[in-house]
C-alpha cells in the first residue's frame, strides 16, 4: 500500500566524446553541455569520454551552484572518462575496472589506454538510497568482422556481477552509459536477465516528448482586471526508435552505421526498485542532431534524459523488479555466452602461439649476428651492421615475450569467466529442476519430500 506522493528523478546521459586534441570543437562542445545542465536542472548526470581532468573541474566549476555533488573516476591510462553531477548527496564511491579491454598495439582505436570501468556512486535521493552506476564499454569497430565481441561479452558478464553483488539493499537502482551494444546483443540480454534492470525506452510512457511551458499573460473578458497565466507545452520529437548515433548528426562517420544507415542504439538509462520503492519511468526522450542556435551539436552520441516517478511503499513487492527472464531463458543466454568466450579462448590461445613463435623467431635470428661476431668471415661486415641486426632482433624477441604475457592475462581473464559462467548454469539448472519437482508434486498432489538436516543425528 502506497503510504507518500510519488517523487521525481531526472537523470541525464551522455557520451560527451572528449578527448582532446582529437575531438572536433572539444571546448565550445563542453561549455554547451554545462549550459545544457544549468538549465534543465536534473537530479543526476551521468557523462562518459571527459577524457580530460581539466574538462571535468571546468564542469565542476560552473555546475557548482546546480550540482553541487561531484565524482570523477580514475583508471588506465588516459582515465576511465566517466563523471557524475549530482544535486543530491554522494555518500560513497566505487570503480571497477574491466578485466579486458582491447589491445595496447591497436593504437589507432585507443580503448586499452582508456580504463573502460563501471563506476558506482550511492546518491542519498530525499531519505533513499540509490545505487548509481555509470560505464562505457569497449567500442565495435566492425559489425561484421568484431575482434573485440569476446572482450565486451566479459566486460558485460563483469558488470552484470558488480551490479548484482553491490545493489542488495538499495531502494533503487539506475545504470546508465555507453554500452555499445544493440538492444538485442548478447552482452545486453545477458546484463538484463541477470540483474533485473528495466531498459527505459521499453517501459516509458512518454517517448521523445519533452514539455517547454511557455508563461503568457492574458485578460479574461468578463473580468478585464484579472490576469491569467496559461502554459503552452511544446513538443519535440527526438530520435526514430530511441536511436543515439544517428545519421543526421554532424560529428557522426557514415561508414560507422554500416548496415543501419538511420542509426543504432547503444547508450541506454536502466533502472530497477525495490520492495520499499516503486520506479516508473514516466518519459525518456533524446537530443537530435545540432542544437538550437548552434552549428553543431553536443556529441557524437545523442543525450537521453530519464524522468522516473518513485512511490514510496512499505508492504508492497515492486513491480517488475523481478522481471528477469525465465530460468530456462537464463540458462539459454548463459550458454550462448559461454559459447562466445569459449571462441574468444581459442582465439586468444592462438594469438598466443604467434606471440611466442615470434620470440622463438627473434631468439634464432639473435644468434646470427652473434656468430657472425666470431666467425673469420665477420670482418667484411662492421661492427655497425651486426650491432643494428643484434638491436632489432632484441626488439622482436621483447615484443614477442610482451605480447606472450599479454595473451596469457587475457586466456586466464576468458577462463575465469567461464568457470564463473558454468557455475550460473549449474545453479540455473538445479533451480530449472527444483521448480519442475514441485510443479510435478503440486499436480499429483503428493507430498513434497523434506531433506534431512545436516546437523540433525538420526535416531
Amino acid at each position: 500500500m502506497a503510504t507518500e506522493r510519488p517523487s521525481r528523478l531526472r537523470v541525464f546521459s551522455l557520451n560527451c566524446w572528449g578527448i582532446r586534441f582529437f575531438s572536433q570543437l572539444c571546448t565550445q562542445r563542453y561549455e554547451m553541455i554545462g549550459e545544457l545542465l544549468c538549465q534543465e536542472q536534473h537530479d543526476i548526470a551521468l557523462l562518459q569520454e571527459v577524457w580530460s581532468e581539466r574538462d571535468f573541474l571546468f564542469l565542476k566549476r560552473k555546475l557548482s551552484s546546480s550540482h553541487p555533488y561531484t565524482h570523477y573516476f580514475k583508471s588506465g591510462v588516459i582515465g576511465s572518462g566517466l563523471a557524475v553531477f549530482s544535486r543530491h548527496r554522494i555518500q560513497d564511491a566505487l570503480l571497477y575496472q574491466y578485466s579486458l579491454n582491447g589491445y595496447p598495439y591497436m593504437l589507432r582505436h585507443g580503448d586499452w589506454f582508456g580504463g573502460k570501468a563501471v563506476g558506482l556512486v550511492i546518491v542519498d535521493v530525499s531519505g533513499l538510497k540509490a545505487h548509481v552506476y555509470v560505464t562505457h564499454l569497449h567500442a565495435e569497430y566492425s559489425r561484421a568482422q568484431d575482434e573485440y565481441l569476446s572482450h565486451r561479452t566479459v566486460q558485460s558478464w563483469e558488470l552484470l556481477q558488480f551490479v548484482r553483488h553491490t545493489s542488495c539493499g538499495a531502494d533503487l537502482v539506475v545504470l546508465g552509459g555507453d554500452l555499445n551494444m544493440h538492444p538485442q546483443d548478447l552482452g545486453n540480454r545477458l546484463l538484463r536477465s541477470h540483474t533485473g534492470l528495466r531498459d527505459c525506452y521499453t517501459e516509458t510512457d512518454t517517448f521523445d516528448v519533452s514539455t517547454l511551458p511557455v508563461t503568457c499573460l492574458f485578460s479574461l473578458f468578463a473580468c478585464p482586471v484579472f490576469i491569467g497565466i496559461i502554459t503552452v507545452c511544446c513538443s519535440r520529437q527526438g530520435c526514430e526508435d530511441g536511436h543515439t548515433l544517428i545519421a543526421d548528426n554532424h560529428f557522426t562517420k557514415k561508414q560507422d552505421l554500416v548496415p543501419f544507415e538511420k542509426g543504432i542504439r547503444i547508450d541506454y538509462i536502466l533502472m530497477k526498485g525495490s520492495q520499499r520503492v516503486t520506479m516508473k519511468c514516466e518519459s525518456l526522450s533524446t537530443t537530435k542532431g545540432p542544437v538550437a542556435d548552434k552549428p553543431f551539436p553536443y556529441s557524437d552520441h545523442e543525450a537521453l534524459t530519464a524522468e522516473f516517478a518513485l512511490l514510496h511503499s512499505e508492504d508492497s513487492r515492486q513491480r517488475g523488479s523481478s522481471d528477469t527472464l525465465a530460468v530456462s531463458e537464463q540458462m539459454e543466454v548463459v550458454a550462448e555466452a559461454r559459447a562466445l568466450v569459449k571462441e574468444g579462448l581459442c582465439q586468444t590461445e592462438a594469438l598466443r602461439d604467434k606471440a611466442m613463435h615470434l620470440m622463438f623467431g627473434a631468439l634464432l635470428l639473435l644468434l646470427l649476428p652473434l656468430a657472425m661476431a666470431f666467425l673469420p668471415c665477420s670482418c667484411s661486415c662492421s661492427f655497425s651492421t651486426l650491432g643494428l641486426l643484434g638491436a632489432v632482433c632484441m626488439v622482436l624477441l621483447l615484443s614477442g615475450a610482451l605480447l606472450y604475457l599479454l595473451f596469457t592475462t587475457h586466456i586466464k581473464v576468458l577462463k575465469e569467466t567461464e568457470d564463473q559462467m558454468m557455475l550460473t548454469s549449474n545453479d540455473l539448472q538445479t533451480k530449472l529442476t527444483g521448480c519442475q519437482l514441485s510443479g510435478s508434486s503440486s499436480l499429483d498432489g503428493s507430498p513434497e519430500i523434506q531433506p534431512l538436516s545436516p546437523f540433525k543425528r538420526e535416531e
